[in-house]
């Protein structure tokens, strides 16, 4: 842990602290269908245009359950197109590798993927989807999934906000204005950066060259040729390059929390991430709209103070995490010390050399805090403990800054049950910003708190005893099942990094994942904008002496402790099978799986 990590570490949460006021403020002119923007003169007739052609009224709002079905079908209705487009991607246009159509389970579970923006992805990029198939069929997902989420965060913060209120908003125009203000503009300035850093964008057909290496290399001494012709000799080592429009697709998949990489290997690969102020700025825009939220959410409900207390609970969280897997990589692997090397230079394994330990353990603390699911090194060669951070993250629910606008209302679906535990123990009617928490209130929060914690287990357990689910392993023992129970759990938590040591291209794990991934984004939304609702309806009632102040250090603790307290208790028990159990088998007696 070396003095320069220190550096970047103070100036990322730095800059994130101060972009975070900015992005508010914008967000906030974003999600007002009346307010106003730089760029209206520009866009408000297209923005018009768009309403006209799709017979949106504007101006009308929807309950909370008209705005969960307009939601649903809108979801419906994208995740067959994207479907259709994997299936018949052999006969659409932009193909010039010739792919193939994709097969039924793995063009299922890539369009759930991409439409619940948990961006999983079974397949290689580079050799298996074409440049229509990326460009049209997923990036589409990319921008309206986000694009989703941060209506949904919306339409809670506005039944926060509002009183003797029966409406949230329209989800229809949430949508349109956060893709036409927010994620476009943001991701046209963001793609011509990363081409000016290096990432490529074009249209081209996959070259062929010949290494470096195999120019370099001496020729061959000739062969004595038999009689009757020429025997063939070794065919030339050459490589094939991807190519394609590659830095469109990581700006939205950065700034969107989408996570899927146009090429395999993520954001390890030079055309992904080419520098290192790239890898910064990607770690930045990751958090940046979720960030940006929390003021938007202090704003509405009039408290600014207690946006920033949700800023700094998910601060601490992420921060905590960091430190923990930066120790953990930095102090390297124990068993090479018995062998009688040196582990000073921490463990490299799965790294890009370019980054180094300290870039690699920030950037899984912030992906799988962010439900990112981008990557710059393999997770399934971190540490035990080093590895833990990354699954216990994603597993607290992706509250640590979360997802556009998914990470918000997961954070205030845990607010409502710290404000309930406080009511609890001071023996007083809860109460949050002036509102009543009854016993609905905290019926629909801890059942989406739960059902993504079910669905975890339930799938693992079910993986792990059948031939279908260990089928996949690269690893055994304690390992093989952290690599299972991260699959589901990524899959649940719409994150999509994986330890990438399971196999999952099978049927049953395509279709497995793929319900995994439904179950853990709508069952979740449905119960938050059902609170939405019903908050709205409330009255809003003076603060008195008794309330609940939902800001200050107190709030910060208890809100932190009770998001530790819920994940610890809900996954504890399987994490010491997992990761810790093969901790302590590596300290202590040096096994490795």
């Amino acid at each position: 842990m070396d003095a320069y990590g220190w550096i970047q570490l103070a100036l990322f949460f730095g800059l994130l602290l101060g972009l975070t006021k900015p992005m508010g403020l914008y967000l906030e002119r974003v999600l007002d269908p009346a307010g106003r923007t730089f760029l209206d003169p520009l866009l408000k007739p297209l923005e018009r245009l768009i309403y006209r052609l799709l017979g949106i009224d504007p101006v009308g709002e929807q309950s909370w359950k008209q705005y969960a079905m307009s939601l649903l079908m809108f979801s419906l209705v994208g995740v067959l197109f994207t479907y259709l487009i994997l299936r018949l991607q052999a006969f659409l246009p932009l193909n010039p590798q010739r792919f193939g159509a994709v097969s039924p389970s793995l063009a299922f579970n890539t369009a759930v993927s991409f439409l619940t923006n948990t961006n999983w992805q079974n397949y290689g990029g580079e050799t298996t989807l074409s440049t229509f198939s990326q460009m049209v069929g997923l990036v589409f997902h990319n921008f309206v999934s986000a694009a989703a989420g941060i209506a949904v965060a919306a339409a809670l913060v506005r039944g926060i906000a509002r009183q003797s209120a029966h409406t949230l908003g329209n989800f229809w125009v949430d949508l349109v204005r956060g893709n036409l203000y927010l994620l476009l503009p943001l991701c046209l300035v963001y793609a011509l950066f990363l081409v000016s850093q290096g990432s490529i964008q074009n249209f081209k057909t996959y070259e062929t060259v010949h290494p470096l290496e195999s120019l370099s290399m001496p020729a061959s001494p000739p062969v004595a040729q038999p009689e009757g012709g020429r025997e063939p000799g070794p065919p030339p080592v050459t490589s094939i390059i991807a190519q394609g429009p590659v830095a469109s697709q990581i700006a939205v998949k950065m700034l969107g929390t989408n996570g899927g990489g146009f090429l395999n290997a993520n954001a390890a690969h030079p055309y992904e991430n080419p520098t290192p102020l790239s890898n910064f700025i990607q770690l930045l825009s990751i958090l940046l709209i979720p960030s940006g939220l929390t003021w938007y959410l202090g704003r509405s409900v009039n408290n600014q103070r207690h946006g920033w207390a949700l800023w700094s609970a998910m601060a601490v969280l992420l921060l905590a995490g960091t430190l923990v897997c930066w120790q953990a990589e930095a102090t390297g692997n124990p068993h090479l010390l018995s062998l009688g090397l040196d582990p000073a230079g921490g463990n490299m394994e799965g790294k890009e050399v370019r980054f180094g330990i300290f870039n690699s353990a920030l950037f899984a603390a912030v992906t799988t805090g962010a439900s990112c699911g981008a990557v710059n090194a393999m997770h399934d060669s971190f540490t035990p403990l080093g590895g833990l951070i990354p699954l216990l993250n994603i597993q607290l629910g992706e509250v640590i800054f979360g997802g556009v606008g998914a990470g918000l209302y997961s954070m205030l679906l845990f607010v409502v049950v710290t404000v309930f535990l406080a009511g609890l123990m001071v023996g007083r009617t809860p109460e949050y910003l002036g509102k009543k928490i009854e016993a609905y209130d905290v019926k629909v929060s801890v059942l989406a708190i739960l059902i993504p914690s079910i669905c975890i287990l339930g799938f693992t357990a079910w993986a792990a005893v059948s031939a279908w689910g260990v089928a996949g392993l690269n690893n055994s023992g304690p390992h093989g099942l952290s690599e299972i129970l991260y699959a589901f759990s990524s899959a649940t938590g719409n994150n999509g990094s994986a330890f990438a040591g399971l196999s999952a291209d099978t049927v049953w794990l395509n279709t497995t994942l793929g319900i995994a991934m439904l179950l853990g984004r709508f069952l979740v939304i449905l119960p938050v904008l059902a609170l939405a609702g019903n908050l709205g309806k409330k009255k809003l009632t003076p603060p008195n002496v008794g309330s609940f102040p939902v800001s200050g250090l107190t709030f910060v603790v208890l809100l932190v402790g009770t998001v530790l307290i819920v994940g610890a208790l809900t996954f504890l028990p399987v994490l010491a099978l997992g990761p810790i159990v093969e901790h302590f088998l590596l300290t202590n007696s040096g096994r490795l799986f």
